[in-house]
């Protein structure tokens, strides 16, 4: 490709609304123009990048056994409302109607459209295991839509969609997908790790998460440095280690005025806040119009995790209980509540931590003051449930007792999950065993956010000049900058030679041959981040040399003219 017949529009500076470094760095690339809130033209430049990406996902895609279809963007009501989802999904469900009236979903995804596919066409136990998968636009109508492609209303994803006969061969194509995840990852040259994770809104029964590491990413991933213990924050695990000590002190009602926070107190009381218990009021609705009320506790320096509150037995459905509620349960107002002494009948839920703790400090159900002291047994009942509230911290021990865990960030970029029969029984997908009796299908689940890709990889790869990208992921895997092509003939004899050479070896090359300033063009191709530049100068052709410079070098080097090609090549390859 020649740079005058293609198109190059770089900014100087980033426009005011992009938040993040890889938004900013897109934006000023000319890889995405924004045409809406969350909506983006993918321009020349970005789009090549979104087909390498593509391209490298069908490959492995493709090797992995998984068949590919398309399925429509807009997509009936009618098999949303069989799943249950048309209600459950919420507003980021883009709802439109056609001119007669009828209900359409712009799809988010779609399990339903392949469940409803799979049941008209499998009948025999013959014709299964099989995976199917589609590369196409969804949209999800983000509340705030913020960081470019990163938190979009309108992207591409990869789905893939597993159909076994049972749990086992469903664990089977689980294997097979999460290994060709792994084997994406790895040839786009981005530093990532797999993790254990919630299935969320999917539903099901396992799934792991693939993260591309990143300081700037949204998600905390939890791992252990000496094993292979790994998991997002929801999902992680958190140990608590030790027995609970004897009761050592009285049980004192202590003035606490103005701390209604555990550091507060903690502060006030001249104690470690490891020692403060926190309370958290939660409340169920019933059915029948009553309510059941929750104190969940936790340590003064450990944080709730809903995900996990939410899956202890009756917390399905909590909600913040309301001061009014707060005010009749525990007679008090926020802030200083505890287990002891409350008005109403609560159940109460301890943290494993909490569970074994000690001579503790809670709140006493009366404003300005708390109870130190207080102990399991002799202050209070025994905790109705004793379960894992809380996240993690970096140094709690590791589930798999093989050290001790570290956190660092990440950018979900793929989920895999093993979502059993969730779809096929809610859309009665069936099929006939050996015995010709109907069961239900097993499926598995596997995205991929394509779009999602390029910001997440310029988060891991970037410097002040610009883009950093891998070579498997680079718009152009090399540019010649040719120095004064159109007033040396030996330069532009050279840079043509070259060129030609490197089309027929299959290098991804583009010619800049716009008579740009050297400074100028070098800026350009830093910021779009195009991985191997070639200098072509006639100085260093009189001295039979060409100048490389990778884009994380930080000097040139001089090659000889006769090696230049197998240079480049050899660069590629590493």
């Amino acid at each position: 490709m020649r740079a005058s017949r293609f198109f190059i529009s770089t900014l100087k500076e980033a426009p005011s609304d992009a938040e993040i470094v890889s938004h900013q760095l897109m934006m000023r690339a000319g890889m995405i123009k924004r045409l809406g809130s969350g909506i983006y033209t993918y321009m020349p430049m970005g789009l090549k990048v979104i087909r390498k990406v593509e391209a490298i996902v069908r490959e492995e895609m493709n090797k992995a056994g998984a068949i590919e279809l398309l399925m429509p963007l807009v997509q009936p009501a009618e098999l949303w409302q069989e799943t249950g989802r048309w209600d459950k999904m919420g507003p980021e469900l883009l709802r439109v109607k056609d001119r007669h009236g009828r209900d359409f979903a712009i799809q988010p995804t779609s399990e339903e459209v392949i469940t409803d596919v799979v049941r008209s066409e499998i009948k025999s136990y013959r014709q299964i295991p099989l995976n199917f998968y589609h590369i196409q636009t969804k949209f999800r109508d983000e509340r705030r839509p913020r960081f470019g492609l990163m938190r979009g209303r309108e992207f591409t994803m990869k789905d893939a969609y597993s159909f076994d006969r049972d749990v086992e061969g469903m664990q089977k194509s689980y294997k097979i997908m999460f290994d060709a995840y792994t084997q994406i990852f790895t040839r786009f040259g981005l530093k990532f790790r797999a993790v254990a994770a919630d299935n969320g809104a999917i539903g099901g029964t396992g799934s792991h998460e693939f993260h591309v590491i990143a300081s700037t990413g949204e998600d905390a991933l939890v791992y252990c440095p000496t094993s292979d213990y790994a998991a997002n924050m929801e999902a992680a695990e958190a140990i608590a280690t030790g027995t609970r000590a004897a009761a050592g002190a009285a049980l004192t009602k202590t003035s606490t005025p103005k701390a209604s926070k555990c550091e507060d107190v903690a502060k006030l009381l001249g104690i470690d806040l490891k020692q403060t218990v926190k309370t958290i009021a939660l409340t169920v609705d019933k059915e029948d119009g009553s309510k059941q009320h929750f104190m969940l506790l936790l340590r003064g320096d450990h944080e709730l995790n809903e995900i996990k509150a939410g899956k202890v037995p009756g917390l399905a459905q909590n909600r913040f209980s309301t001061e009014a509620e707060i005010l009749e349960v525990y007679g008090c107002k926020p802030g200083y509540l505890g287990p002891i002494g409350t008005k109403a009948p609560v159940t109460v839920v301890a943290d494993r931590t909490v569970a074994l703790m000690s001579d503790f400090v809670t709140g006493a159900n009366e404003v300005d003051f708390h109870y130190t002291g207080a102990n399991w047994g002799r202050d209070m009942a025994e905790p109705a449930i004793v379960a894992d509230l809380r996240n993690v911290v970096e140094g709690d021990a590791s589930p798999d007792g093989k050290g001790v865990l570290a956190i660092e960030r990440g950018i979900e970029v793929g989920h895999v999950f093993q979502l059993g029969t969730a779809y096929s029984e809610s859309m009665q997908a069936t099929f006939l065993d050996e015995n010709q009796k109907p069961a239900p299908l097993q499926m598995g689940c596997y995205g991929i956010g394509i779009t999602r890709i390029l910001g997440a990889a310029i988060e891991q790869n970037y410097d002040d000049k610009g883009i950093i990208w891998p070579t498997a992921l680079a718009p152009f895997q090399l540019v010649l900058c040719p120095m004064g092509m159109d007033r040396s003939e030996l330069v532009k004899a050279e840079t043509e030679k070259l060129y030609n050479a490197a089309l027929e070896a299959g290098i991804d090359v583009i010619l800049d041959d716009r008579g740009q300033r050297p400074g100028a063009m070098f800026a350009d191709w830093e910021l779009i981040g195009v991985p191997h530049r070639v200098v072509i100068g006639e100085r260093g052709l009189k001295e039979g040399n060409l100048e490389y410079q990778g884009r994380r070098d930080t000097e040139a080097s001089a090659v000889p003219v006769a090696e230049a090609l197998a240079f480049i090549k050899g660069k590629l390859a590493q």
